[in-house]
């Protein structure tokens, strides 16, 4: 089976956002979705934003949020996930263009909408970008275990390598 769903896993802090967003910025027109991006204040993580290649921009999570969703201190807001994310997705599949998902983890899949989505991103015709949750996880391990999905384990040493060898892929 052709691989058309690639998979970015590792640990935190190893450049799986980075390198999405690289990959987005050479790949321009042909792919669209969302990435996350920390909040901070005075220095300290604060939370999550969720922002999407056509510039519209969210709360994915934050400390101070009033929400029963919940991810070590970070409170989790479904509503702009799935008012933002899951809509990004689902445009990308539309148009179709490359679907980047940054990042299919603990947050996201309080969304059974967002979960939906995914599952109908990797069926589709187009391919797609996602960086997914290492550690186990029964949705996730399924996603990874799928015959057309193929997955890199990121360290910052690899980081240039595998970027070329994703592009190689998504281009060909």
């Amino acid at each position: 089976m052709k691989i058309k769903n690639i998979l970015i896993v590792g640990k935190p802090g190893c450049g799986k956002t980075t390198l999405v967003k690289d990959i987005s910025k050479d790949l321009n027109s042909k792919i669209s979705g969302f990435y996350t991006e920390e909040m901070r204040e005075k220095g300290k993580r604060v939370g999550f934003k969720i922002k999407t290649l056509d510039q519209k921009e969210g709360i994915l999570a934050h400390i101070d949020l009033k929400t029963p969703y919940r991810v070590g201190k970070y409170k989790v807001n479904l509503k702009d996930l799935e008012e933002i994310g899951v809509v990004s997705i689902e445009k990308a599949i539309k148009q179709k263009k490359i679907v980047l998902i940054d990042e299919i983890g603990k947050m996201e899949l309080f969304s059974d909408k967002f979960k939906k989505a995914i599952i109908e991103a990797l069926n589709s015709e187009n391919r797609v970008l996602a960086t997914i949750m290492l550690k186990k996880n029964s949705f996730c391990d399924r996603i990874k275990k799928r015959k057309d999905v193929k997955i890199f384990y990121l360290k910052r040493a690899n980081f240039e390598e595998i970027k070329k060898e994703i592009e190689k892929i998504l281009l060909s």
